[in-house]
């Protein structure tokens, strides 16, 4: 049968072709306005002759020469629509009196499964000759061993009969009553214009199959597969839905992430795992981390080293040239601090790129939060330290000099600063030790025998290392750092920042002499935009790592740049420019110290207490 739609604009053509058992085996009824759709099925028929020698017999058969057969007169009045008159089974609701006309050879066709029939009475009659032949030897007709009947007696006779039934067949019955199967294949196929017939095109019986395939499929390279469901293809399982058969089923394939558990069941591989290619298991995913050859490594280390270099260079020029005025103005022991915590922020690039060990991660840990720590302590030292003189310059009457405005209480107001996020980072390793064990790639797999997958880490160095799943087709080998472990110290230096921000604010407007102060404005201005990008891109990308190194460096870059360069730049290219009268205060800022003694015996570590010179017994101008 073949059906045609059309489907979003395609022509859609099914073709399918049905098979029926012996109830339809050749009979036109079951076709009747459906010849099309029943076109080349496959029917199984009983095989039976035709009996010719009954037809014959039957076709002669008339009311007049049958009367041993009392319903044979019923039987023609209700075949021809006539009644017999004056017979003594006249059917008096026909009104047409039957005539010598009528054969029984009009519309005949003798029934498929005549021949069963006389066979089954043949088996009858066999069974009570055979029984009458061993119960009444001798005797004509039922003797007293035969009655009554016994109808389990004659049983067993009839399943002991054997005899060739009316087509030449034998017939013989087996120990469940059953004679041997004989059928005949029947294809209902079209033979002309709106003619449809059917047509033998094989048989069955103890032999085996015979079937003619050209017959059946003249017009096809393959024989139409009698299946229900397909079998279901690589990563499909069987659904069957309720209430259908088990045989019939329809195929559904796994998720990406599962694997086929059983012909019914998608299982998920765990965290870490994903289905082989047989999609009958899980391996483990290769555990990802930085590494130095990477593209984003390569550029953040080749980053880190120049501004590492660079600091050497500034140090150097620093230590070589700490006598002269450019540097001693610049609070040196201040600056010593700055490029240290420069230096070390450097040095976290390459910790946080080296691949993830309980060592380099406490490295990590104490670096981030230490270096720019360092820095803007000694930043918030210095800014306070120049708002503070500004301030005071503002009096018109200055009874006594600010307070801790020597290079010794400097050192110890930056100090303390640094030892508070060192302590916030110790506390935080108390409050969140290494785990002892490290989060399994596989929650199946013993982490005992973790080394063999993955050699190079050993179980020992787990302790602070963890593993990541940024997806679920990626594991990453990170260190145990929770959130709290960055807010802190990323907090406490946010802290420092802004005060430094809010000093360099301050004191924006100095007097061209304290041009420092413009530079450590620019610095913290940069530095706040820096570390406000960083923040929504670290905690809101898979790139953590490089994030924070780039971070970090940057930070570094631009306190060395703005706070360091100028001044490189002066010792080196202009030399004339680094004399002490450069670095005096303008007469803008003036301080009157209480009562006229001298104060010549001011600081000489740092330029912004040479503003305490003595200028006169009425009242001195610092400069």
């Amino acid at each position: 049968m073949e059906r045609t739609g059309e489907a979003k604009g395609e022509r859609l053509r099914i073709v399918f072709f049905l098979e029926a058992i012996d109830g339809w085996a050749d009979r036109y009824d079951v076709t009747d306005g459906y010849v099309k759709e029943a076109a080349g099925g496959i029917t199984i028929k009983l095989q039976s002759a035709d009996v010719k020698w009954f037809d014959d017999y039957y076709l002669k058969l008339r009311p007049e020469n049958n009367h041993r057969n009392p319903w044979f007169p019923e039987f023609w009045q209700h075949r021809f629509h006539c009644q017999l008159k004056g017979h003594p089974q006249e059917n008096s609701k026909y009104n047409r009196t039957c005539s010598k006309r009528e054969s029984l050879r009009q519309q005949y066709a003798q029934d498929t499964k005549m021949g069963f029939v006389i066979n089954a009475i043949y088996s009858m009659a066999h069974g009570l000759h055979n029984m009458q032949q061993t119960l009444c030897p001798g005797f004509q007709g039922l003797c007293d061993a035969m009655r009554p009947i016994d109808g389990a007696t004659l049983l067993d006779f009839l399943m002991k009969t054997n005899f060739t039934g009316v087509s030449g067949e034998g017939i013989l019955f087996d120990e469940n009553g059953d004679s041997p199967g004989r059928y005949e294949i029947m294809n209902f196929k079209k033979m002309g214009k709106d003619y449809y017939d059917y047509i033998n095109v094989g048989s069955w019986d103890n032999g085996g199959l015979k079937i003619d395939d050209d017959e059946i499929w003249p017009n096809t390279d393959s024989i139409i597969k009698s299946v229900c469901s397909e079998p279901c293809d690589k990563g499909q399982i069987k659904v069957i839905r309720k209430g259908e058969v088990s045989c019939c089923w329809t195929c559904t394939p796994c998720k990406e992430n599962e694997f086929v558990f059983d012909e019914y069941t998608c299982k998920a591989c765990e965290l870490g795992s994903w289905p082989n290619d047989d999609l009958t298991g899980c391996d483990l995913i290769p555990v990802e981390y930085l590494r130095w050859g990477d593209p984003e490594p390569i550029a953040a280390v080749v980053f880190a080293c120049l501004g590492q270099m660079a600091t050497f260079f500034v140090t150097g020029i620093f230590i070589r040239f700490r006598d002269t005025p450019v540097v001693k103005s610049s609070s040196r022991e201040l600056c010593y601090i700055i490029l240290v915590g420069i230096c070390l922020g450097y040095l976290c690039t390459f910790s946080l790129i080296a691949k993830p060990h309980v060592v380099h991660c406490y490295l990590q840990r104490l670096g981030i939060g230490l270096s720019p720590a360092m820095s803007y302590s000694a930043l918030v030292t210095k800014t306070n330290r120049i708002a503070r003189i500004l301030a005071g310059s503002k009096k018109k009457i200055c009874t006594k000099k600010p307070r801790f405005m020597s290079a010794c209480a400097q050192l110890m107001i930056a100090f303390m600063l640094i030892v508070l996020q060192l302590g916030i980072i110790i506390a935080l390793f108390v409050m969140e030790p290494p785990e002892s064990v490290c989060q399994s790639i596989h929650p199946s797999i013993h982490p005992s025998i973790h080394p063999s997958i993955h050699p190079s880490i050993h179980p020992r160095q787990w302790m602070d290392v963890i593993h990541d799943y940024p997806s679920i087709r990626q594991v990453n080998l990170i260190c145990n750092t929770t959130n709290l472990a960055v807010v802190a110290p990323l907090g406490y230096n946010c802290l420092l920042i802004l005060s430094c921000t809010f000093y360099a604010f301050k004191t924006r407007n100095v007097p061209a002499n304290f041009n420092e102060a413009k530079y450590i404005a620019f610095t913290m201005y940069t530095t706040c935009i820096i570390w406000l990008a960083f923040v929504p891109i670290y905690f809101g990308s898979n790139y953590k790592i490089i994030t924070m190194c780039f971070s970090v460096s940057l930070s570094a870059t631009v306190a060395l740049c703005c706070m360091f360069v100028p001044k490189v730049y002066i010792i080196l290219a202009k030399p004339e420019r680094n004399v002490r009268s450069a670095f005096t205060t303008s007469t803008v800022v003036r301080m009157h110290v209480g009562d006229g003694k001298s104060s010549s015996a001011a600081s000489r570590s740092s330029s912004l207490v040479n503003l305490w010179k003595h200028r006169g017994s009425t009242g001195e101008t610092l400069r």
